[in-house]
């Protein structure tokens, strides 16, 4: 069962048939421990290897707290999602909820913003694994060229996602497990040393709030792709078992996680070691400090294993994150918003080849065009406009209106509609905090998604209802 029989079914409120097609398309295979490890295995990898150093040129030692206050921000849309979710437990994501919601136009326009941060937060973990990779040949005296290693990586996982190797998830979850399981060992391991310091990440954090809060929220901003992941739960509803109770619990228990994760290893990190070490010589912030963490606390030894799972992992989630940033472009294909061809398969590998090459192509671009920074800023922004899309989604969906019969979540969202204002207007206020480039990047979203819906997907969308 497609997008647009799902679409016809739910419109004419016949839920049953949605589910009954469900049913027997998709086979439900996800566990509730299923959903949390694939959504804290989606969340961590760049967030937890790449982001501190950034945020903490930003906002100094105190960055544990921009991760938690991202959090906060991210908790409503969470909660939101949890909801819509529930009444439509299909394949898609955030793209199906807003193409239900309001149509296809906002549906283009949220679609390619959904592509483009996916392959932005892809394009930024390779540029992590360069760091780390570059850590590892350099401590074996190796020369490497990072540009040519980060597009050698990139034309392997398009490659591999063309020919659709699947079992690289099954590679890139104990890998991730232990890499994670060993930063946290070596942070309470720091929690016994005689010279670990409580108050630098407290004061950090104190200090920066009261003396320039602005700060704090641009870092919380900047980190926000950190939580990206919990996204991935949405988009594989088709695939949860009891997915009306397992898809809430999942990502709110994965939300609970994934931030206690990132603040606790970011206070100790920051209290470990003293001065901007997060900093390169340049006075740049640091592609790989979870390696230079390890390296300054522990054996260089150890930090080179580190860099060594690191690297693995980076371009593991660069590769999970490319396979979901092209499903955006077949899927809105599938439902004529865009070229049919973005919809064809490998009819050898059964992979929609050239939505694959196109997503990587756009990759390269980026990777060869953007700053490191303004890559995670982009990402980041693209992320918050969709979770301000999403609450406001629930808004309109539970309003009374004989078109939203149709809309009957299992999970209903607490405190509503509080909790979506305060999720749409911390959003809003953490995009433009970014600064003008993000804002910029929202700008440029609109008016492709805009441009693409009028040139191509009105006229074609509509005379494809027209034809059924």
């Amino acid at each position: 069962m497609d997008i647009k029989t799902t679409t016809g079914k739910l419109l004419k409120g016949d839920i049953t048939g949605v589910v009954d097609g469900v049913k027997t398309t998709i086979k439900r295979s996800l566990s509730l421990v299923g959903v949390i490890i694939v959504t804290v295995a989606a969340s961590i990898g760049s967030g937890l290897f790449v982001l501190p150093s950034f945020a903490a040129a930003v906002m100094g030692p105190g960055i544990w707290l921009a991760f938690l206050l991202a959090g906060i921000v991210f908790l409503p849309g969470a909660l939101s999602k949890s909801e819509l979710a529930s009444a439509m437990p299909v394949n898609g994501g955030a793209y199906v909820y807003l193409e239900r919601s309001y149509g296809p136009l906002i549906g283009t326009i949220s679609g390619l913003g959904l592509w483009a941060s996916f392959l932005l937060k892809s394009a930024f973990a390779l540029i992590g694994f360069s760091a780390y990779m570059y850590a590892v040949t350099n401590y074996f005296d190796i020369t490497t060229n990072s540009t040519f290693v980060i597009m050698s990586a990139l034309l392997l996982i398009t490659i591999l996602n063309i020919l659709g190797i699947k079992k690289v998830k099954a590679f890139q979850t104990p890998i991730l497990a232990l890499t994670t399981l060993l930063v946290l060992i070596i942070c309470a391991m720091q929690l016994f040393e005689s010279s670990f310091d409580f108050s630098r990440p407290m004061d950090g954090a104190i200090d920066m709030s009261t003396s320039d809060p602005i700060l704090v929220a641009e870092a919380a901003a900047l980190v926000f792709v950190a939580y990206a992941g919990i996204y991935k739960a949405g988009a594989l509803g088709g695939e949860v078992k009891d997915p009306e109770k397992n898809l809430p619990q999942g990502m709110l228990i994965s939300l609970l996680l994934i931030t206690l994760l990132y603040v606790i290893v970011t206070f100790i990190m920051m209290g470990a070691i003293e001065g901007e070490w997060w900093l390169d010589a340049n006075g740049s912030p640091r592609e790989d400090p979870i390696f230079a963490f390890v390296d300054a606390v522990a054996a260089t030894k150890i930090g080179i294993a580190m860099a060594f799972l690191a690297f693995l992992t980076m371009i593991s989630g660069a590769l999970s994150g490319l396979l979901a940033a092209s499903r955006f472009l077949f899927a809105m294909a599938k439902d004529c918003l865009l070229p049919s061809n973005l919809s064809e398969t490998n009819e050898k590998f059964g992979t929609p080849h050239w939505s694959i090459i196109l997503t990587g192509v756009a990759m390269a671009v980026c990777i060869l065009t953007l700053p490191v920074k303004d890559v995670a800023k982009l990402a980041s922004g693209f992320q918050i406009m969709v979770i301000v899309a999403l609450n406001a989604c629930v808004m309109v969906l539970r309003r009374e209106d004989p078109k939203h019969d149709w809309y009957q979540p299992t999970y209903q969202s607490p405190l509503y509609p509080y909790v979506q204002i305060f999720g749409i207007i911390a959003g809003g206020t953490l995009v433009a905090l970014m600064g003008i480039k993000a804002v910029i990047g929202a700008v440029a979203a609109i008016v492709l998604g805009f441009s693409s819906y009028k040139i191509y997907g009105e006229k074609n969308y509509h005379a494809n209802q027209e034809s059924d």
